[in-house]
């Protein structure tokens, strides 16, 4: 079964209500590069597309079950009561069954859904999120990365020469789109910036690590990942790839600072780290923010990148997609200027 043959056949069979034990009438439908996320009112059920990204691969089903278990167990940690588990997905003839006997020819992690209106990136654009919200985000923060796992292995992810690899494969799956989403002259500049803050300040990463700043993160920490119910939920962290989430706090919280400054809330972005430093004591942090504001929103701009080369979406999602990659890169220019 050929990729796009296979999420097109996924695509009509989890569009379909009858598939569902709660039966809803209708089913909504959302797609990254990496999943197809499908509603029902009551639950949601996220697949992961056979892709191979390089620093992801799902081409084959056991590695599909894998990341589907990993991604329950690892979110869990911060959004405790969303994940309900892995579902089996088999099929009988031309019948789709959630969860039936058989061998599964897919999986699905299944989550409690959630209300769209009561994410942060929702309550940003109706201008609700408060100091006292992104203080009581900071501390949830604070407390999670105290209570990380961190050993010797997980902390060697944050040595220079090992985070450099990750912004050379930065550099080199983002050279194809020079003159698409991203111009010569500021790809130069970010890279030689890049490259020279690892030369100047190769010691602070070293610091960091001798501080034991290091810990098994969330590795995605956007607005959209947050929840603001009874209590705060933070999900869909990555559980994909060690290295993006064996990281520097630092990088981590860099990354929900970054995703505030994207949307002209400079303001709420200083009064997380503000906050943030004052509850964790962590005043190093300022050296290297702008450094890990700078990686989280090239990756950003690369990811949004990837979608130009996705055969699965629309012409109009992918001008989409061109617009905000250019903006995440213009603003990992901005920070560029400042290390």
């Amino acid at each position: 079964m050929g990729k796009e043959f296979q999420i097109s056949f996924l695509k009509r069979a989890f569009l379909n209500p009858a598939l569902y034990p709660d039966q809803p009438q209708t089913v909504a439908f959302h797609e990254t590069h990496i999943s197809l996320v499908f509603l029902t009112g009551n639950y949601a059920y996220k697949v992961k597309k056979p892709v191979d990204f390089g620093f992801l691969d799902f081409t084959s089903i056991e590695k599909r079950r894998h990341y589907c278990e990993q991604e329950v167990i690892l979110n869990r940690r911060l959004a405790p009561t969303l994940y309900l588990g892995v579902v089996g997905i088999t099929q009988e003839g031309e019948k789709v069954i959630l969860g039936g006997q058989g061998d599964p020819v897919e999986y699905a992690v299944q989550m409690i859904q959630i209300p769209e209106t009561s994410l942060m990136n929702h309550l940003l654009a109706r201008n609700e999120v408060t100091l006292e919200m992104i203080e009581a985000i900071s501390e949830k923060l604070v407390r999670f990365y105290l209570n990380a796992e961190t050993n010797e292995r997980i902390s060697n992810f944050a040595r220079p020469e090992r985070v450099k690899e990750d912004t050379d494969e930065n550099f080199d799956q983002t050279e194809k789109y020079i003159g698409a989403t991203i111009s010569k002259e500021v790809y130069r500049e970010i890279q030689g910036r890049t490259i020279h803050f690892f030369k100047d300040r190769g010691e602070l990463f070293v610091r960091r690590i001798d501080a034991n700043r290091i810990r098994d993160c969330h590795g995605d920490l956007r607005l959209e990942h947050i929840f603001w119910g009874d209590e705060i939920s933070i999900f869909d962290c990555i559980e994909f790839n060690e290295r993006f989430r064996y990281t520097d706090v630092a990088a981590d919280i860099a990354f929900l600072a970054m995703d505030l400054d994207y949307h002209n809330r400079q303001d709420l972005s200083d009064h997380l780290i503000r906050s943030y430093i004052r509850e964790s004591g962590d005043d190093e942090l300022m050296e290297i923010l702008d450094f890990y504001k700078c990686y989280r929103a090239y990756v950003r701009g690369k990811v949004e990148s990837f979608r130009l080369d996705d055969l699965t979406i629309s012409e109009g999602a992918k001008e989409e997609a061109s617009k905000r990659a250019q903006k995440y890169f213009d603003l990992a220019h901005r920070y560029s200027q400042r290390f």
